[in-house]
């Protein structure tokens, strides 16, 4: 194997690899009841398909490093650790893997918030197309969509209602000046 196949791999795994190591980090939080469980399964098996058939496509097709695409896709994935990791630290002890509202649970609209109201799920599509760039494989990124997309509008509908519930109007008015995942707009001033 030439470094033209090794490095284009080996980034992928290592970007999964931080990723599930991510995953198992406990962290100083506040329990509160889950609401669900399945949404969170599909994100694992959708990044984990994401990785096998990148990877597949990539060896089936005999592609090869290519530099543009590589770099890009290393951008997405240093964005969404970036994105990610201001998100937790923004939701502090509020963060879960699971929707999940505690009884004092802070509306948050700080960090990342200020420009999306979920920011998390912004950092897994960053994290998917990171995958599909550094090793072009866009027939995995299409595949993979099949499962990512609708386990992603299951949460969002989850989500978006367990905060509605909470927070009412405040988070209402939210939502009418937030993106929901991708940013295309500037924050207004507070």
């Amino acid at each position: 194997m030439t470094v033209d196949v090794y490095l284009p791999l080996a980034s992928v795994v290592l970007i999964y690899l931080t990723r599930m190591i991510e995953l198992r980090t406990r962290r100083d939080t506040i329990a509160g009841p889950v609401r669900e469980r399945l949404t969170l399964r599909l994100f694992v098996l959708a990044g984990t398909l994401m990785v096998a058939g990148s990877i597949v496509e990539f060896l089936l097709r005999h592609l090869k490093l290519n530099e543009w695409t590589f770099g890009g896709g290393w951008m997405c994935a240093v964005a969404s650790v970036v994105v990610r990791r201001k998100a937790i630290a923004a939701l502090g002890k509020f963060w879960s893997l699971h929707v999940e509202i505690r009884e004092h649970h802070q509306f948050v609209q700080t960090g990342p918030f200020r420009w999306v109201r979920h920011p998390t799920y912004f950092s897994m599509i960053l994290e998917l197309v990171a995958a599909g760039l550094i090793l072009n494989a866009w027939c995995a990124l299409l595949v993979v969509a099949l499962v990512f997309v609708p386990a992603l509008i299951l949460r969002l509908r989850l989500e978006e209602a367990a905060l509605v519930e909470k927070f009412g109007e405040r988070y209402r008015a939210y939502q009418r000046s937030t993106p929901a995942l991708v940013p295309y707009k500037i924050p207004q001033a507070k």
